[in-house]
């Protein structure tokens, strides 16, 4: 299942179609390396609980790791005039963001 992008991956689950709706928004091929490289575990743990499981639970946990994905992906983003740093004090740029390295 894990052959092709993320959103061919999406298309030929079979899943229920409340579950669809969400697990859309967890593509990330369209992200640059570093933010994928921050967003693919959400997305690829998204779409293995829908495929698993179906239900209004489902559906709200998947809003929720929608959210925390968000959260993630904002924090490896530089916000304006604040530089990102990591915990070792070094400058992060977000071409250099390296989260395994934080």
């Amino acid at each position: 299942m894990d052959e092709g992008t993320f959103m061919e991956r999406l298309d030929r689950a079979d899943l229920h179609p409340a579950s669809k709706q969400v697990v859309r928004f967890f593509a990330y091929d369209h992200l640059p390396e570093n933010l994928q490289e921050i967003s693919k575990p959400f997305g690829d743990l998204a779409l293995h609980m829908a495929i698993l499981q179906s239900g209004p639970e489902v559906t709200v946990g998947l809003r929720k790791l929608l959210e925390s994905k968000d959260c993630m992906v904002r924090a490896g983003l530089p916000s304006e005039g604040y530089p990102l740093v990591g915990r070792d004090g070094e400058q992060r740029g977000p071409e250099g963001f390296n989260p395994g390295v934080d």
